[in-house]
């Protein structure tokens, strides 16, 4: 059966150019009496879009609840790899969601980009990627969470010792590389805990895809996949999305359908993170989604957990 469900979903979606949606109605419905003792300031949601068709959840974290604190995790094994389910047994965590793009070839493994947790950075900033023989300069996007426990979203790049945010991203495009950043313009990001992924796609209360001018042309990730979404609203809720992909009745959403979905959800700012068979939440131990159409989860380096005191 499962070999059906793989073949049915790759003819689904090889057959000519799949259609971009520019409205995503989900019909998000609270489910959060379905978990025992769920912490104030915690609630989740479920959507589907039958015309897509589309599934989702995503879950709402106060932010200002002072028994709440929001942590990036690093795995502890060997590999460098655990499950989101295996992070939240590990470190008693109430919700997590998977984090940022990472080496799985390696062993140990590698993230790709910043990750830095309690103030020790375990991977450096992204300062430069070569493609087709020409070398792009980067400021892309990244997670943190300051000392008070709040969220930012930046576009960022290191400079001697420190990591410096823009207002915008270095405008890269293809074959018209950036070659040198204006550091002058940098702001001083000072995140205790912190990881790179991106794109940006939603900045200043506005979808805004910044796929481009961050380096991911000529890729696989602006395209339809399973996606993981995190962002943060002007009263201060934190939003973690995952969305479903890879399989008959969810087929995952391009980088501007995702933007679609976090705007809609009120997002300030929003940063697209790992997605395809990474994608994963659990709340209370129980993982919500179906990670690229199947109940076994991807080990992943980094997450974003969430705690009560």
């Amino acid at each position: 059966m499962r070999i059906l469900i793989i073949l049915f979903t790759c003819t689904l979606f090889s057959c000519g150019e799949i259609r971009s949606f520019r409205s995503i109605p989900m019909g998000w419905k609270n489910i959060s009496s379905s978990f025992d003792e769920l912490p104030d300031g915690i609630r989740i949601y479920k959507g589907r879009n039958k015309q897509i068709p589309l599934n989702a959840w995503y879950v709402i974290i106060d932010s200002k609840n002072p028994h709440l604190n929001t942590d990036i995790v690093v795995s502890n094994d060997d590999d460098g790899k655990e499950t989101p389910s295996q992070f939240a047994e590990r470190l008693n965590a109430n919700v997590v969601v998977n984090g940022g793009y990472f080496l799985m070839h390696k062993n140990p493994t590698e993230h790709v980009g910043l990750l830095k947790d309690n103030d020790v950075i375990i991977s450096h900033t992204l300062r430069s990627m070569l493609k087709r023989e020409k070398r792009y300069y980067l400021t892309r996007s990244a997670l943190g969470f300051d000392k008070t426990g709040q969220m930012d979203i930046a576009w960022i790049a290191s400079h001697n010792d420190s990591i410096l945010e823009w207002k915008e991203p270095a405008k890269n495009k293809p074959d018209k590389p950036v070659t040198e950043l204006n550091y002058e313009k940098g702001k001083y990001w000072d995140m205790s805990d912190a990881l790179q992924a991106g794109p940006i796609i939603v900045s200043n209360g506005r979808k805004n895809v910044t796929a481009v001018e961050e380096v991911f042309f000529w890729s696989k990730i602006p395209d339809i996949h399973p996606r993981t979404a995190v962002g943060y609203t002007k009263e201060g809720e934190n939003i973690f999305l995952v969305v479903d992909g890879r399989q008959p009745d969810s087929r995952g959403v391009d980088l501007n359908e995702l933007s679609i979905l976090m705007f809609d959800l009120d997002c300030e700012e929003a940063i697209n993170l790992d997605g395809g068979g990474s994608s994963a939440l659990v709340v209370n131990g129980k993982l919500l989604n179906r990670p690229a159409g199947f109940s076994t989860q991807r080990e992943v380096i980094s997450a974003i957990a969430v705690f009560s005191e």
